[in-house]
């Protein structure tokens, strides 16, 4: 045999070695260095190391595991991430489109809301469902805007115009109809229940078609306009007709729990300066909520966490069994003044500073706010129930 054959041979016989080492390594056999030779020597010490990284590894997870128990040991069984924080939600419950009998295009108005920073809006055409899938996939936002589905179901009874909003629906609801003006209304609350959405009782006097006796005679209120954009909707009342608000506060005298609605009846994007068109911007609600989602915004409406206004914001309602207390958000130098209204519609306090603090006596029937600022706009939040004591 050549030396060259001899060395080839020798080169051949390591690399045997440290094959089969390798495999050795995944048994857990030892190999004695004598045996090895140099450079078998070389892999057994590698071997050692690797063995030293695993061990380290083991005890890294030994202590991840036992850190993790500990900690679950810390949280109650069964507790959930904290849910976020709810806060604030502009929007407007009542806009009509091209759809029926607006001036512009769903694209158009839903633009003008958007680009003044509401939060979601309700396209509320007479009794025809816009879609909003495409409108949300163009110009909704998570967090920051959203269209919910809505419709204008427009009745009448006799030459009396009944029109009733559904929030959050997902098909049209025809007309009703009904043998006088309060089961037109029941029929159509009914129908509306039905379908899954929220109701909404809009304009009570335009037309002078709708009484605090006839929404008396109503199952199943929620929702109801004290406040409308449009410029012929008699909202103060008037010839010995009583005003929406009176109306409402006629309905929470007699235990009927329906919350407050403003709102803007917008028609006309096209002529904004025409203070006797149905412009946007009129009233809008402020609905307090978790997340901006269809069903989180209508649950809040719901059970009446929001308060309406033209105008005036707030930071705060907080409500307690002994107090209700208002904090306003005030700008510039303008002023405002706080009453607090219970059963009958009487003037229960007046406060002229922020916070303002109802002390709750117990024989006020409900309690709601009504704030006013030295520039003409207005609050309104909902009512709550005081249990005589």
């Amino acid at each position: 045999m050549s030396s060259a054959d001899a060395d080839s041979k020798s080169r051949a016989g390591r690399h045997a070695g440290i094959g089969h080492l390798a495999a050795a390594e995944y048994s857990g056999f030892r190999y004695d260095r004598g045996r090895l030779g140099g450079g078998a020597l070389e892999v057994a010490v590698d071997w050692r190391r690797s063995r030293l990284v695993v061990l380290l590894g083991v005890v890294a997870l030994l202590m991840v595991a036992t850190l993790s128990g500990l900690m679950s040991a810390q949280q109650p069984a069964g507790s959930a991430a904290p849910a976020p924080a709810a806060r604030w939600f502009k929007g407007n419950t009542h806009t009509h489109t091209l759809n029926s009998d607006g001036d512009s295009t769903p694209d158009d108005v839903v633009r003008w809301y958007r680009e003044r920073r509401y939060h979601f809006l309700v396209l509320s055409d007479h009794d025809f469902l816009t879609p909003v899938e495409g409108l949300n996939a163009a110009l909704g936002a998570e967090g920051r805007f959203l269209l919910i589905p809505g419709e204008e179901v427009s009745d009448r009874f006799e030459k009396l115009p009944v029109h009733l909003n559904a929030l959050n629906l997902r098909a049209v609801i025809p007309p009703q109809g009904g043998t006088s003006v309060a089961d037109v209304v029941t029929r159509n609350v009914a129908a509306i229940r039905a379908a899954g959405a929220l109701s909404q009782v809009n304009h009570p006097n335009f037309g002078w078609a709708l009484t605090a006796a006839d929404l008396l005679k109503v199952p199943g209120l929620q929702l109801m306009e004290i406040f409308n954009g449009h410029p012929t909707v008699n909202n103060v009342g008037g010839g010995g007709a009583p005003g929406v608000e009176q109306i409402w506060d006629m309905l929470l005298s007699a235990g009927v729990q329906v919350f407050g609605v403003a709102s803007d009846d917008a028609h006309a994007l096209q002529a904004p300066w025409n203070p006797s068109s149905a412009r946007p911007g009129q009233g809008w609600v402020m609905v307090r909520a978790d997340r901006l989602t269809p069903e989180a915004i209508v649950g809040a409406l719901a059970r009446g966490d929001f308060y309406a206004s033209t105008g005036v914001e707030l930071e705060d309602i907080e409500v307690t069994s002994a107090t209700v207390t208002i904090r306003i958000k005030v700008t510039g130098t303008t002023r405002h003044r706080v009453q607090f209204i219970g059963k009958g519609g009487r003037v229960l306090a007046e406060e002229v500073k922020s916070p303002a603090v109802y002390s709750i006596r117990g024989d006020e029937g409900y309690v709601r706010a009504k704030v006013f600022d030295s520039n003409g706009k207005v609050a309104w939040t909902q009512p709550v129930r005081v249990q005589p004591r």
